[in-house]
C-alpha cells in the first residue's frame, strides 16, 4: 500500500495545506492550489495522467495519514471536514467507474 503523510500541525489555511499536498502527493505544474485540482488529480491515481507521483495499480490503495490531526481540527475544523468529504468523494467516482475505491484516510 502506497503512503503519505501531511502533518496537521503544519496545515493552518487552505494555501497550507495545498502547499503540503504538493509536496506530499507531488502534484504536477497543472494541479493548482484549488480543492477541484486537488480532487481531479486525486481521481486520476490509477490512469496514465502523471498528475501525481503515485501510479497505484487496479486494486492498490492510497494511505494518506494526517498526524497530528487534533492541531488541524483546532485550526481549521472545516478544511479537515472538507477534505474527508472530498476523499469519500473521490472514491465514489473510482466506484462509479467499476474500481475499488483508491483512498484510505486515516486521522493520527
Amino acid at each position: 500500500m502506497a503512503t503519505l503523510v501531511l502533518d496537521g500541525a503544519a496545515i493552518r489555511d487552505e494555501a497550507s495545506f495545498h502547499a503540503a499536498s504538493r509536496a506530499a502527493f507531488g502534484f504536477s505544474e497543472h494541479v493548482a492550489a484549488t480543492m477541484d485540482s486537488w480532487i481531479d488529480a486525486l481521481s486520476y491515481l490509477r490512469d496514465d495522467e502523471n498528475m501525481t507521483k503515485f501510479k497505484l495499480k487496479p486494486n492498490e490503495v492510497l494511505e494518506i495519514i494526517i498526524g497530528n490531526s487534533a492541531a488541524m481540527k483546532a485550526a481549521v475544523p472545516d478544511l479537515l471536514e472538507e477534505i474527508t468529504y472530498c476523499v469519500g468523494g473521490i472514491n465514489e467516482r473510482y466506484e462509479d467507474y467499476g474500481e475499488k475505491p483508491a483512498l484510505k484516510l486515516l486521522l493520527k
